[in-house]
Order: structure tokens, then sequence, then C-alpha cells
């Protein structure tokens, strides 16, 4: 699965994507001089972005591992962004073969690199879904090709929320998030982090500023509001969190002694 209805659209370097300005914040070589160029200008506002990807990837690694450990056995990561490993697929493989997941992302270098996101374990599965996150239905669609909605599922979008706006901006991610989270069924899992302002606003306020000024929509969220996301659903210990300190392992530990990174994270159950 490669594709949805549409055909993939080429691939635009002459405006930065956060898929490729991610790719450079983790030292990947898939980006652009515009990338680059706006990747660099965040990071000289906000000196924690290098650990805050990093970060996110691997809260992305635990979280997975906590779900499979807890039986889940088919998950959706939307937002999947360009490969790094271990990517989402071998963590939750490696604790179950048998594992079904689907990827999801409308970056067209993505795409390039599906194939690279679909070499799983023989037992189980992986697939890929060039779509956007805001076209729900045709995500759902294409990946009840592969998942069985009937049973648990669980729902990653991992450092992506915050490129979606609320109702006054034309998006409303709280109710596109509940789209999602109502066709799952019970026992489900949804695995959120978000950027915010809550932690270093000077900072944060300065990095959204030059996303937006790039043409890319940008939109930090205070505890309260990255909360509501998991409304109605049962929040798994410790609850929302900086991202590091979510069920850390040594090597997170050790990110933490280097400072706070502005960016919240959460798991829950839906019962």
């Amino acid at each position: 699965m490669t594709g949805s209805d549409a055909a993939p659209a080429r691939i635009d370097t002459s405006r930065p994507h956060p898929a490729r300005v991610y790719d450079w914040w983790l030292g990947g070589k898939d980006n652009y001089p515009v990338d680059e160029e706006l990747a660099r200008k965040i990071l000289a506002v906000d000196g924690t972005v290098l650990r805050g990807a990093r970060a996110n990837r691997r809260f992305m690694q635990r979280a997975t591992r906590v779900a499979a450990e807890a039986g889940i056995r088919q998950f959706l990561d939307i937002g999947t962004g360009i490969p790094t490993e271990p990517n989402l697929h071998q963590v939750a493989q490696g604790v179950a073969p048998e594992s079904k997941v689907v990827y999801a992302d409308n970056d067209p270098i993505v795409l390039r690199h599906a194939e690279a996101l679909l070499h799983g374990s023989p037992e189980g599965s992986t697939n890929y879904i060039h779509a956007d996150v805001r076209d729900p239905d045709t995500i759902l669609r294409l990946a009840a090709e592969s998942l069985d909605f009937g049973q648990p599922v669980a729902l990653s979008l991992v450092a992506l929320t915050h490129y979606l706006g609320d109702e006054s901006d034309g998006d409303d991610v709280h109710g596109l998030l509940k789209r999602y989270v109502d066709f799952l069924a019970p026992g489900s899992y949804l695995v959120l982090s978000q950027v915010t302002a809550d932690l270093n606003p000077e900072a944060i306020e300065k990095a959204a500023e030059h996303f937006r000024r790039s043409g890319t929509s940008f939109h930090p969220r205070s505890l309260t509001e990255f909360s509501r996301f998991f409304d109605g659903l049962e929040l798994l210990g410790p609850g929302v969190i900086p991202v590091s300190g979510w069920r850390p392992e040594p090597e997170d530990v050790a990110v933490q002694a280097e400072g706070i990174v502005p960016v919240y994270a959460g798991v829950a159950r839906k019962s």
C-alpha cells in the first residue's frame, strides 16, 4: 500500500517541510537547503530543538514498546517522517513479530522511502499510506486494508499536532483527533507529543514565528490545551509530562539532566 486515491504531489523544494526540517535536526541527509535554512534559524533561537527531536523519537520507541507489551498488535503511525532507525515497526515487531503496522505521511520524500519502512517481520506486516492527517476518511479507509479496527490499535501522532491549528485557523485539531479516536475499538491507545510554550515561552514564540514566516502552520499548546486531546480516555502513568520524563530509560535521564525539552507527551487508553 503506497498511496491514496490521488497521485502524490511532487517534492516542493521552494518551501520547507516539517519532516525534512526534523530530518536535518536528526542528522539526516534527506533535506534541502530551504529545510536546513529554517532548521538553523530555529536552532539559533531555541537551543533545545536537537535534543527535542531525539527525545520525541525516544518517546515513540518507549510508548510503542509499552503498547506492544500490553498486548497491542496493531499500530497506526500518522506523521511518520523520514525513516530513522529504529522505526516504529521495528520496536513493535521486536516485542511481538506478528504486529501489523501502517504508516501515513504527506511528504513525497517519505513516500520515496516507503520501501525502507516496509521491511518488517515475516510474521507481521508493514504498509505505508501517502495521505494527510487532515484526511481521516482516506487514512482510515486505506489503513483498514491492513488493520482490523474492530480490535485495539495504537494510534501515534508524535510531534505532529503542533502543525495543526484550532477551529479559528480552520483545522479544529481537537475535533480531528476525536474523529480518529472515535473510530478506534475499546482497548486502543493514543500516543501524542506536542511542543509547548509553557516551559520556554520566549524561545518557542520565536521558533513559531520562523515556522509561520516559512509558510508552515505552527501552534504550541499549553498543558491544558494538550491534555484536552485525552478527554474521555484513561491516561497511563505518569500522565502528561515533558517528553523525556515519560517512563524514562537511562538515556532519557541523561537528556533531562541537560535541561527540560519544551514538549509535552502522553499515552492514554480507550476504555
